[in-house]
């Protein structure tokens, strides 16, 4: 028959698109699928080929200027039919006039230039097993006790577009942690760790300074006993990356964000935690 479909993922698919992620080895946490779901449930996509699932693709729009792209996974089987290519002008069309950005495979780069797409750094995972640390670390508070206004306007530095559903999502979601340091009644760092099909990831982890980084790691950690741990850091950021190889870190792999447009200034001399790969 060959019939081919794109359509929006019903809430309920999005899950496909995460268990599909896990077994490309992007390590998805574990609720992943309901966080993205609130920043633009018409953003994600699938193609189906007589009825069976055939790629995944999401692009959500955060607001009017900006839009994430992640998910883009054709089934193994129907790799190099044209098929990928179809559902990816679905989700860039979806996204319209807006700047989109993504982290990609950094050996895709020259498809994503063809798409419009310009690199602006790499992004490193670095992951390996911390042990908890000994003493509690002074001075750290709930990120949950930080007015949420307060981080909404903290990660406006280092993100390029507001996304205040996302942020309350991704604080209180079940298994999610959250720390912060405050001082001289501003936030100076904050970050989340949460449980993921394998290990916890790190993510978002900003700070004033490399200190302030590692004492909201640090805390992050005991938050949840050690163990195996992942962090995603700029590549451009050096004292990012000298603190993940100083809690005893490894490169895992790279990936190459990249974007079709500009973007407001971003503070990624802050940034010692991406976020996610699959929404920025």
């Amino acid at each position: 028959m060959n019939a081919f479909t794109i359509r929006t993922m019903r809430p309920d698919e999005i899950s496909l698109a995460m268990e599909w992620a896990a077994a490309e080895g992007w390590n998805p946490g574990l609720a992943d699928a309901a966080c993205f779901a609130c920043v633009d449930p018409e953003g994600f996509f699938i193609a189906e080929l007589d009825g069976a699932p055939a790629a995944t693709v999401s692009c959500v729009n955060y607001g009017a200027r900006f839009a994430f792209l992640g998910f883009y996974i054709v089934r193994a089987d129907l790799r190099g039919q044209g098929y990928g290519l179809r559902i990816w002008n679905a989700a860039i069309s979806h996204a319209g006039p807006r700047v989109i950005g993504l982290d990609g495979v950094t050996a895709q780069q020259d498809n994503y230039r063809k798409s419009g797409f310009a690199l602006a750094y790499a992004n490193v995972r670095y992951g390996g097993t911390v042990a908890a640390p000994a003493a509690p670390q002074a001075g750290v508070i709930a990120l949950s006790d930080v007015p949420f206004a307060a981080v909404e306007a903290d990660d406006a530095i280092v993100f390029p577009a507001p996304r205040p559903a996302f942020l309350r999502s991704w604080i209180g979601a079940a298994g999610h942690a959250g720390c912060a340091i405050v001082r001289d009644g501003r936030l100076a760092g904050w970050g989340v760790i949460r449980p993921c099909r394998k290990g916890f990831k790190v993510g978002p982890l900003v700070a004033d300074d490399r200190a302030i980084a590692e004492t909201v790691l640090s805390a992050l950690l005991a938050r949840v006993g050690g163990g195996e741990i992942f962090l995603d850091v700029p590549g451009i950021n050096g004292e990012a990356i000298a603190l993940a190889q100083d809690f005893g870190l490894a490169p895992v792999f790279e990936t190459a964000r990249m974007y079709t447009g500009a973007i407001p200034p971003l503070r990624l001399e802050r940034v010692f935690g991406v976020t996610s790969f699959e929404l920025g």
